[in-house]
């Protein structure tokens, strides 16, 4: 056991955070931490780290436990090199090693008779032992490995000062990996990684020996990583076993049944009450009547369950339709300063289309969005009738001094008040936000408010850099499901998988200088470029002749060339039935995310049942699929 709290209690300035906070963390658990913006996961952390101290309950903190923890935005200065900080975490093993060629030296010139060699000799076997047991001989390989995957492996002798504040926090993240140790508490890891160091960083964490507890908006990341999920709301932590997906399920029926437990208390005590003003003042019954009063005195009062809070609305429509082309690019060449991001990237977007700009950090994601916005070439060609709305992830657009009220009520001065209101509370924005300064909002806040702004611009084509950023888990579920029900033109960038995922129809990945326009959504993308990359090591590793092989598949007999043709068709059976499934199972964990299905007891056991068929299906396809695909 690491960490155990027992009915912890936190608040500040009078204003309780955390109650009756209980869990048990143990070793080589891994957890992931939720709830929604000011719930306090941050100062959950703090009371772990020993930053801050609980009011009331007790919170054991294993005794000398080596804690690594990576805040949101927790970088380091260093006049160091990359590899040079990075090294500093192997100081005691790089003196090990050290060690042990001097006195190898020193055994070199001893007489082998004498006491002194004998000494020289039992140093040098605990010595071995203990860098074997640390493997210390190997440490510029786990450099190299951390530092490769999180993308570092050309920056070895760059100066850590001169780095961008997202490279520090990767940075730091590669230096926790390398310290190992036996608690890793992560803020928000994946902010600052493109896909492909995601794909490390999960499967890099899937073997950490230590207890992992992450807080992430990351549906995909805690999918994969997590076993178990701490959710805080309305200053209490629950506890639940399985995965963000399993989680939701739970969650669910959790709220249901109290529910339906708090209804049920309900009705019997209202049936007891009735009987007891009915016949209390009857000579007959009058013992009965104090019989149940007394029992009613006595009832243990099940407290009514609070519903999850409505998670913000968002809703894109616009006044006229674009023509059926809405964009077409071809041969453009993208140029940041004197670096050529892309070159001859052609692609066009037809009304309707839902597409996602993919690719690694650098590549140009952002920098197309704006190069198409702001371009007048012959290379850009927008249709006609097509109005360009465009959210940006810094939310550059909004201005700090106004209210929240203000900023969005001077763009449409024709609106009244009421109706500006509306619209912010419909995104999130409380009545106690609007008189408040646009600079002092939260990341989140920001968002809903930026979110806010960009849909009454009314587009008919929707430009989205990064909109997920700073989004808790209940918006990005809203803003995902307005999209897919904008019949517009969207064209989007991206790291948070389940929302391409959700909403793309099409994918445009930029990568080595290119842009390849993928057809399909972004299973079958992904799916396609794990072919293109088994195709690519298969040729490139040693194979049989093409002439023995074109004889092999030349006298292929009748019966085994129809069981090939069988097969073809049963994997494309089963793709189609994977595909509907997967649409099916989103768009259940939406519906029982909603009050009204939480709230009927009937409806959501049918659906978590439909739920748990469609899971168990799944399997049992993927694993048919992977036999048939060998």
């Amino acid at each position: 056991m690491l960490i155990c709290s027992d009915n912890v209690q936190f608040g500040f300035n009078g204003e309780t955070l955390l109650k009756d906070v209980s869990f048990t963390l143990n070793e080589g658990e891994r957890v992931g931490l939720i709830g929604g913006n000011g719930e306090g996961k941050t100062t959950l952390i703090r009371l772990l780290l020993g930053e801050l101290e609980a009011e009331s309950g007790s919170l054991f903190v294993k005794n000398g436990i080596r804690i690594g923890y990576l805040a949101q935005n927790g970088g380091y200065d260093s006049a160091n090199t990359v590899w040079e900080e990075m090294r500093g975490v192997f100081a005691e093993d790089i003196r090990a090693v050290e060690q042990l060629g001097e006195i190898e030296k020193a055994i070199s010139s001893t007489d082998e008779h004498s006491s002194q060699y004998r000494v020289l000799s039992a140093k040098y076997e605990a010595l071995n032992k203990k860098i074997a047991a640390r493997d210390s001989w190997n440490f510029e390989v786990k450099i190299r490995t951390v530092l490769g995957g999180m993308g570092f492996e050309n920056a070895y002798s760059q100066p850590i000062c001169t780095m961008s504040g997202g490279e520090k926090t990767r940075l730091k993240l590669c230096r926790l990996l390398l310290e190992e140790p036996e608690l890793l508490i992560l803020d928000e890891p994946t902010n600052h990684l493109d896909m492909k160091t995601l794909f490390w960083l999960e499967e890099y964490l899937s073997t950490f020996k230590g207890a992992i507890l992450v807080v992430s908006h990351d549906r995909y990341f805690l999918d994969k990583l997590v076993s178990t999920v701490y959710e805080l709301e309305n200053k209490k932590l629950s506890v639940f076993k399985g995965n963000y997906s399993k989680y939701k399920i739970l969650k669910a029926e959790k709220v249901a049944h109290l529910l339906k437990e708090y209804e049920k208390q309900q009705e019997e005590r209202a049936h007891m009450q009735e009987y007891v003003d009915k016949n209390l003042v009857r000579a007959s019954t009058t013992k009965m009547a104090q019989s149940r009063r007394k029992a009613l005195e006595k009832m243990e009062l099940i407290e009514k369950p609070v519903l999850p809070p409505s998670p913000p609305r968002f809703h894109f429509t616009y006044p006229e339709k674009p023509y059926e082309k809405v964009l077409d690019v071809q041969n453009l060449r993208l140029v940041a300063g004197e670096k050529t991001l892309l070159e001859n990237c052609s692609f066009t977007l037809m009304r309707g289309e839902k597409c996602a700009v993919v690719g690694d950090n650098g590549t140009g994601k952002s920098t197309l969005l704006k190069t198409l916005l702001t371009a007048k070439c012959d290379e850009v060609k927008f249709g006609r009738f097509v109005k360009v709305a465009c959210y940006d992830q810094e939310n550059a657009n909004l201005h700090g001094d106004n209210t929240v009220l203000a900023e969005l009520w001077e763009r449409h001065v024709l609106w009244d008040q009421t109706r500006v209101r509306a619209t912010l509370a419909r995104v999130g924005l409380p009545a106690e936000d609007m008189d408040k300064k646009v600079r002092m909002l939260s990341g989140g806040e920001r968002a809903k408010l930026a979110l806010a702004v960009f849909e009454s611009e009314n587009g008919n084509v929707l430009f989205l850099d990064e909109p997920t950023n700073h989004l808790d888990l209940s918006a990005r579920e809203s803003l995902e499901t307005a999209l897919k029900e904008f019949d517009g033109t969207v064209l989007f960038v991206s790291h948070d998988r389940y929302f391409i995922r959700a909403i793309a129809g099409k994918i445009l990945a930029l990568e080595n200088g290119k842009a390849t326009c993928f057809t399909g959504d972004y299973e079958r993308y992904t799916a396609d470029k794990a072919l293109k990359k088994t195709e690519t090591q298969r040729v490139s590793a040693p194979a049989v002749s093409t002439k023995s092989a074109q004889k092999e598949s030349f006298y292929r007999t009748k019966e085994e060339r129809a069981e090939s043709a069988r097969k073809q068709t049963r994997i494309k059976n089963i793709e189609k039935e994977i595909t509907a499934l997967e649409a099916e199972e989103a768009q259940i964990n939406e519906e029982i995310s909603s009050p009204a299905v939480a709230a009927n007891f009937p409806l959501l056991s049918e659906k978590c049942n439909r739920l748990e068929a469609i899971k168990m299906r799944l399997d049992e396809l993927y694993g048919e699929y992977e036999t048939l695909v060998e």
